[in-house]
């Protein structure tokens, strides 16, 4: 089972399993996990979701689309080099995630 290991913006630590080809904002839905609202509507402002990658894992992720790339400069905390969208982060078979929610999500 993949793993998504949550931290806040105090620290505190959450490991959560997730399901193969679910993404992390699911899980954290599924689970109750404070800082990712998830509720998008579709739009191209994304700010629900939007999470910061731990830096040294950041290979083992797919590269980020420029979909993606667009979207990040909607979210209400400013990005960093390793921001991503929860949304577009698939778990896979035995994958470790580790990422941390934003102080503030709209």
């Amino acid at each position: 089972m993949p793993t998504v290991h949550f931290t806040d913006a105090e620290g505190a630590v959450r490991d959560v399993e997730g399901n193969p080809g679910d993404s992390v904002m699911e899980t954290a839905v599924r689970n109750g996990v404070p800082g990712i609202v998830a509720e998008c509507g579709g739009s191209l402002s994304c700010a629900t979701c939007h999470v910061f990658v731990r830096e040294d894992t950041l290979d083992e992720l797919p590269e980020m689309e420029e979909m993606e790339d667009e979207m990040l400069y909607g979210t209400a905390v400013d990005r960093e080099d390793n921001s991503r969208l929860s949304c577009q982060l698939k778990l896979c078979e035995g994958q470790d995630i580790y990422v941390t929610t934003p102080e503030t999500q709209v």
